[in-house]
């Protein structure tokens, strides 16, 4: 080993003692059992769903409040106990107007929340439960986790939760509770793809995740697009407007992320003064709270939004023919005059064909106000700080795909042609397909926001919207994206967008076991975790395909799904006996007795523990080197350092 290396880590283990006892520690970690992994998909804004299943655990932890409680205390008594640990302030504010909070139910409460998080604990190791613990409190939980077989546990914990009572900090020893128990339940957090657009607040989802200990994203074609927006793509930053204008989310960009929308509004009100733009009117599934917009302004800023949209996309299909996007190019095949458009020979009459800002002459053109409008704009989404402090957490901790623990984690697909072959992708003068095309796509993304200026920058960022949008795109996965048929024509054969050839061939386990060998060494046991896809339960739809080999788990937690999928969403759950989905209901504020259904996928062999997972084997690659130092010191290649004894 290098003895460079070899001396900076003595720095750290400076005598045989101190590097033995750190190789008995990892050895006894490798040893407990695999922490719980969660992967969550396709949040879609939806942040208040999204909170309850994080804070619950999707439902876990009442789980283990039913099985350490069940046989004592009331089914009632343990829901408002699950409740407490949910939302303990604003639990505990209730019961106090409610003067429901007495010294004896501070004691029980504390009893009782002791005994959930023994449960939630056991499997780590003390130093691991103080690093989850408010440091103000790490002595009094350790003492109360860790009594001795020779002490009276009851008198020892009388004696404490008295002590605790006398002090005065009750309430809030009892929030720190509740709050070590969310953090110790979930151990790893694997977030499958978009986060943004749709629902009212993805900020609030992305403050909550930088919260967060141990997490990875699987970047979706949604996050990419606010990802391309933040980078400077004028046609991203026009398609994230246009989709928080389509659901009426003014609170995300004004509140949220302090964007400037006046420029908009006072242009549009001035361009669209005479046109009802009745075809824009918003979809409101939630209400602005911060930010209330009258619906009739806010169908005007969507239409001039979304003209400017297709322009923008217009002129970036045409510079890139590689991308096979021309026939997408929509406004280059309106007959203006006329109002209408011809698609696979047959003319269409456009639903609104008011288009004030377009020369028919040159259509993709921006009118001088438009550019005017897409500078300010542009400046608005470089300049907005905490934008810019989420997307660069979104490139921190997210890519393209991730492998971990023998799975393989992607948003969308791994492009297949019509044999079920790998997809050839052709990007700046070369082919890529499968693994090799998901590294190279990273690489890009990475680029459009990271490189200074330039042409590689220029090629990067304009990229981020064939990712958003493009056929071959793996987040993206179908033949087109139609919105302006949507927009605009009642043709509902044309509105279809087919997708990829992969979500056909993928349900085939043969075909899962070949994309597997891809990227990991063992196809057989592990699975594929995808997105993007919303499962259709109510139609039969099952989220585990391939024998079991694929989990497609986007259920719905957007509003916006609700009804086509008839549930609320998934969470796939990893621990260290079983693979389990929980089936989430509608979420309902207050409601937190709306467990999620639980359903055992996958039994393991035996017990997993840290050693066989890709965190085992990181440690097992430290108690190598440790005893390489060891060799080191007993051959005398590395001097010990022993403390001096002072005179």
């Amino acid at each position: 080993m290098d003895r460079k290396y070899l001396t900076m880590l003595a720095k750290e283990y400076p005598t045989i003692e101190s590097a033995a006892a750190e190789i008995i520690n990892l050895s006894a970690i490798r040893s407990l059992p695999k922490g719980t992994e969660y992967f969550f998909s396709d949040m879609h804004g939806e942040y208040e769903a999204f909170l309850h299943m994080l804070r619950s655990a999707s439902g876990m932890i009442k789980n283990k409040i039913d099985t350490a409680l069940g046989k004592t205390v009331s089914n009632y008594d343990r829901e408002r106990l699950a409740a407490l640990i949910y939302y303990p302030e604003k639990e505990l504010k209730r019961l106090a107007s409610a003067e429901e909070i007495t010294d004896e139910w501070r004691s029980l409460t504390i009893y009782r929340l002791i005994i959930v998080l023994e449960a939630v604990s056991a499997k780590y190791t003390r130093s691991r439960i103080r690093k989850r613990v408010p440091e103000d409190l790490v002595y009094i939980l350790d003492e109360l986790l860790n009594v001795t077989d020779d002490v009276n546990k009851d008198f020892y914990y009388d004696e404490i939760i008295n002590s605790i009572l006398d002090t005065g900090i009750a309430e809030s020893f009892i929030a720190s509770l509740c709050r070590t128990i969310q953090s110790l339940s979930i151990d790893v957090l694997h977030i499958i793809g978009d986060i943004y657009d749709r629902g009212p607040r993805a900020d609030i989802i992305m403050d909550e995740l930088m919260k967060f200990h141990d997490i990875d994203i699987q970047w979706g074609n949604h996050d990419i697009s606010w990802m391309g927006a933040a980078a400077g793509n004028r046609a991203l930053i026009a398609n994230v407007i246009r989709i928080s204008m389509r659901y009426n989310n003014f609170d995300i960009l004004e509140d949220g992320y302090g964007l400037n929308l006046r420029a908009l509004s006072v242009f549009a009100a001035e361009t669209y003064k005479d046109d009802d733009c009745a075809l824009f009117m918003p979809s409101t599934l939630d209400d602005n709270i911060y930010d209330p917009v009258d619906t009739r302004l806010v169908a005007k800023m969507h239409k001039a939004i979304t003209v400017i949209q297709l322009k923008l996309e217009g002129q970036l299909m045409k510079k890139y023919p590689e991308w096979e996007m021309r026939d997408r190019v929509m406004f280059d095949r309106v007959d203006f005059a006329k109002g209408t458009i011809v698609i696979n020979g047959r003319e269409h009459r456009l639903k609104d064909s008011s288009f004030p800002t377009v020369d028919p002459a040159d259509p993709l053109k921006l009118s001088g106000g438009e550019e005017e409008l897409m500078s300010v704009l542009s400046a608005s989404f470089r300049h907005s700080e905490k934008l810019q402090r989420h997307i660069r957490f979104l490139y921190a901790h997210g890519s393209m795909y991730k492998v971990s623990n023998g799975n393989v984690l992607f948003h969308g697909c791994i492009p297949l042609d019509g044999n079920g072959e790998l997809q050839n992708v052709w990007i700046d003068m070369a082919e890529y397909s499968g693994r090799e095309l998901m590294d190279k796509l990273d690489d890009i993304a990475n680029k459009a926001y990271f490189l200074p200026k330039g042409a590689e920058k220029d090629y990067a960022r304009d990229y981020m919207l064939y990712l958003w949008c493009g056929a071959k795109s793996p987040l993206y996965g179908k033949d087109k994206m139609a919105f302006f048929e949507r927009y605009f024509l009642d043709d509902k054969e044309l509105h279809a967008e087919h997708y990829n050839a992969y979500y056909t061939y993928s349900e085939n386990a043969d075909v899962c076991r070949r994309l597997l060998g891809l990227f990991v060494s063992d196809v057989n046991k592990g699975h594929i975790i995808n997105g993007h896809v919303p499962v259709k339960i109510k139609n039969g739809e099952h989220p585990v395909k391939a024998d079991g080999r694929l989990f497609v788990i986007d259920g719905g937690i957007s509003k916006a799904y609700q009804k086509t999928t008839g549930i609320a969403g998934y969470t796939l759950i990893f621990d260290s006996h079983s693979l389990n989905l929980a089936e989430h209901y509608p979420f309902i504020p207050g409601e937190s007795e709306r467990t999620p259904k639980i359903h055992l996928v996958e039994r393991l062999e035996r017990r997993a523990n840290v050693s066989d997972t890709d965190k085992g084997q990181d440690i097992l690659g430290q108690i190598d080197d440790l005893r390489e130092l060891l060799r080191a010191y007993r051959t005398g290649e590395i001097k010990e350092r022993q403390n001096r004894i002072n005179d």
